[in-house]
């Protein structure tokens, strides 16, 4: 019960900053920076993904919630390590693109 509530958790944490991400990226006007606050979203996402998957076998043990788990905990992995390599790529040029639009 204790490993659930730390799932739930995680779920609304990850729930939360995706949207708080989300809004960054539609509130600014500067393309790359829009690229990052995306990607940070999206990290986010497979964060929510990757722990309702986890919660979901913990709450319901059986086998297709095995299957089912797993999807999301994989689809959940990709998002965050394919994310996170944008993230970076996108990370070094946002201080640049301030300045050029000072």
């Amino acid at each position: 019960m204790f490993l659930n509530g730390i799932f739930i958790l995680a779920i609304i944490v990850s729930f939360v900053w995706y949207f708080y991400f989300k809004t960054k990226q539609f509130r600014t006007s500067l393309p790359i920076r829009k690229k990052w606050f995306s990607a940070k979203a999206s990290i986010c996402l497979g964060a929510f993904l990757l722990f309702f998957g986890l919660n979901f076998i913990i709450v319901f043990p059986s086998s297709v919630t095995y299957v089912i788990s797993a999807l999301f905990i994989l689809i959940g992995g990709y998002f965050m390590y394919y994310n996170y390599k944008v993230f970076k790529h996108y990370g070094q040029f946002v201080q640049e693109e301030l300045d050029l639009n000072k």
